[in-house]
């Protein structure tokens, strides 16, 4: 086995709903987020979004039949990234390619430059969604090697203090109640109130492993993606909850028709829009420091 290479950091976020409403909020919530960040050339072009079969190798030498949706994606970054990487990355370089394969409960997306890095840059996302509260040590099956390198970080989408610039109110669980589900809003001890009151609770086990090899740069930019994926599983998560009454009762069905409109929405705000989105910008004194 090759010698452990750049960071890798599992992140568990709890949620209040079950899996079943998650598959169907997650996927409305990124279509939407997706339009957030979309605009001025910059933002997320959807290549493909289709059904998809595979074999599948476990740690163990089986092999099964995995069935689920397959996303390919390109994101074109050039305002989104920092400052000292747009000075030294050359023109059109600042694009990177996702590759998901959404089994749910299983989800694994890879996100590279294969046109400038190759295979100096991976950016790798395993989730499993599970029905329970974040308690599940090595719910990935990591080896011995990969769990001594594995740091867990604890997200609470309700008391986690976030960017003054990301903060919106109408995505504050903390003042948002659901309607439908009666959910919410959540107060500093909500994960021991839903066991009290049989609120079901989930947790989202995502394993993240950053590798990206240049010289001078390697640390710096691993960190900073680390940092901006800790970001933003934080504030999606917090939409993820306070949008619920507008997904809720909704069907696969309903979420590939929007799909279908949200590729045609990007592609027309990519061209025509504005740059929209969070900027690196406010992350750039960080790393100087």
């Amino acid at each position: 086995m090759p010698n452990f290479d750049g960071i890798l950091r599992e992140f568990r976020i709890l949620l209040p709903m079950t899996v079943e409403e998650y598959q169907i909020g997650q996927l409305y919530s990124v279509a939407e987020a997706s339009k957030e960040v979309t605009g001025g050339g910059d933002g997320v072009e959807v290549l493909k979004n289709e059904p998809y079969e595979r074999d599948v190798t476990d740690v163990s030498g089986n092999t099964t039949r995995e069935k689920g949706q397959y996303t390919h994606k390109i994101y074109h970054l050039a305002s989104k990234v920092p400052s000292f990487i747009r000075l030294l990355a050359p023109k059109g370089s600042l694009e990177v390619v996702e590759k998901a394969h959404n089994a749910y409960p299983y989800c694994c997306t890879i996100i590279s430059n294969p046109g400038y890095m190759k295979d100096n840059f991976e950016l790798s996302i395993k989730t499993w969604h599970k029905q329970d509260n974040g308690t599940q040590e090595n719910v990935h099956n990591l080896s011995p090697e990969f769990l001594k390198h594995r740091k867990v970080v604890h997200i609470d989408i309700a008391n986690d203090p976030i960017n003054s610039g990301d903060y919106k109110e109408s995505e504050d669980p903390t003042k948002v109640h659901s309607v439908k589900t009666g959910r919410g809003p959540l107060k500093k001890d909500w994960n021991d109130l839903n066991k009290e009151q049989k609120t079901p609770i989930m947790c989202c086990y995502k394993l993240v492993h950053i590798r990206f090899k240049w010289w001078g740069l390697q640390n710096r930019v691993e960190s900073f993606v680390i940092r901006q994926e800790h970001r933003l599983f934080t504030l999606f998560h917090r939409q993820v909850f306070c949008w619920l009454d507008k997904y809720h009762g909704m069907t696969i069905d309903d979420i590939r028709a929007l799909e279908d409109k949200t590729k045609q929405d990007l592609d027309k705000e990519r061209k025509e829009g504005e740059v929209r989105g969070f900027s690196a910008e406010k992350d750039d004194a960080k790393d100087s420091k």
